[in-house]
């Protein structure tokens, strides 16, 4: 048996890519941050959650927060720190946070790939994941948000 000499190239590993669950835009982590600083919070993250309720079953929630809860995931984009729960990010994975202004005022918006329709307020909406209990709890878009 003759042999020959190869030479092999190992692959070098690859860095990891941390992702984010979910992502600020540059415009709503700006906003955000004007906020924080308005409220003397700056040292505060953002919370995105997802509970029951709304027009479509689901509606989502953002709120300041000074301390994670032990189980929650925390990320930073765009210099803004962001906490979801285990059980929102089942909903959230991929979703992005948007600030945009219109002629009624401004308003964060969350767009949100793993929805399969949404109520026409934008504060709520159905999943293919959603539990088969989980009713709508309204109708139309008569939202009282």
């Amino acid at each position: 048996m003759i042999r020959e000499e190869t030479t092999t190239q190992t692959a070098m590993p690859q860095p990891m890519v941390a992702l984010e669950p979910v992502t600020l835009t540059v415009e709503a982590a700006g906003k955000l941050a004007e906020v924080m600083a308005q409220k003397g919070l700056d040292k505060a993250g953002l919370r995105v959650f997802v509970s029951g309720g709304g027009c479509s079953g689901l509606q989502y929630g953002m709120m300041f927060e000074t301390e994670p809860e032990t189980d929650d995931m925390a990320f930073v984009t765009h210099g803004m720190t962001v906490y979801v729960d285990p059980v929102s990010i089942t909903y959230l994975q991929g979703a992005t946070v948007a600030y945009e202004e219109s002629l009624m005022g401004g308003g964060f918006k969350i767009e949100n790939p793993n929805a399969t329709s949404s109520c026409g307020c934008g504060h709520s909406f159905k999943s293919d994941d959603q539990p088969a209990g989980a009713a709508p709890q309204g109708g139309g878009c008569g939202c009282s948000h």
